[in-house]
């Protein structure tokens, strides 16, 4: 099992990232490691969306928990499991979020290097994703 959490403020709304995080059908456009996800329709916990991973791998995504201020996530495919949480809080003209997660599995612990500093980059892209969606 591998473990890693970051926490940056990010210059948007909590209402923002929040939408960023529950648009599914776009993950594959700021989280490089996703290269399809087929959205079954909906966002409540549970529902299992189909992707497809590099290199090649098939699994399922799911929301688990979809609060206010908290996402949490569960995907797999053969060999690697991540369970990863989003905190979103209100923070000045700005949100305070932290992203941390947890793999576990035989290919997670092959690729456990591999994910250093990957919670760091995912909040960059969010808010990347986020500032994109405000100037269109």
């Amino acid at each position: 099992m591998s473990a890693q959490h970051a926490t940056r403020i990010i210059p948007e709304t909590p209402a923002r990232l929040r939408d960023v995080l529950l648009d599914a059908d776009r993950l594959p456009d700021w989280n490089p490691a996703f290269r399809s996800i087929v959205d079954p329709g909906g966002t409540e916990p549970q529902r299992p969306f189909r992707i497809l991973v590099h290199p090649g791998l098939r699994g399922t995504w799911r929301y688990t928990r979809t609060d206010t201020e908290r996402i949490d996530t569960l995907w797999s495919v053969p060999g690697f499991t991540e369970t990863g949480i989003w905190h979103v809080e209100p923070r000045g003209d700005g949100s305070l979020v932290t992203h941390e997660f947890t793999h576990r599995g035989p290919l997670a612990a092959v690729l456990a290097s591999a994910y250093r500093g990957v919670a760091e980059l995912r909040l960059d892209r969010l808010a990347q994703r986020a500032a994109a969606l405000r100037t269109t």
